[in-house]
């Protein structure tokens, strides 16, 4: 019994303090704090809404240009590939043209 409690003594009292942080409220007014009404914002919500939507569209106007561009490339190959058949069967015989 008395070895506990002077190893409770012992121990420094910051080592067995919790760590605990609450979490930072913002007031009504406060800038991008949510609206009570739910509407727009300030303007600070507002410009950033608007950078976001334009990097999207930006990423979205990308991924439409590859898509573009690698169906641009499919139907070059496979009109060549069609071309290649008709050839060969050209060369077989296989139409009367």
């Amino acid at each position: 019994m008395m070895r506990t409690s002077v190893a409770k003594l012992a121990r420094p009292a910051l080592l067995s303090r919790t760590f605990a942080m609450t979490a930072r409220a913002m007031a009504s007014g406060d800038t991008g704090a949510p609206p009570k009404t739910g509407g727009q914002g300030d303007a600070f919500q507002k410009r950033e809404r608007a950078s976001e939507d334009y990097a999207i569209r930006q990423r979205e106007k990308e991924k439409l240009r590859e898509l573009r561009k690698k169906l641009a490339e499919q139907q070059a190959h496979l009109q060549a590939l069609s071309d290649h058949i008709d050839e060969i069967t050209k060369e077989q015989g296989g139409e009367q043209n």
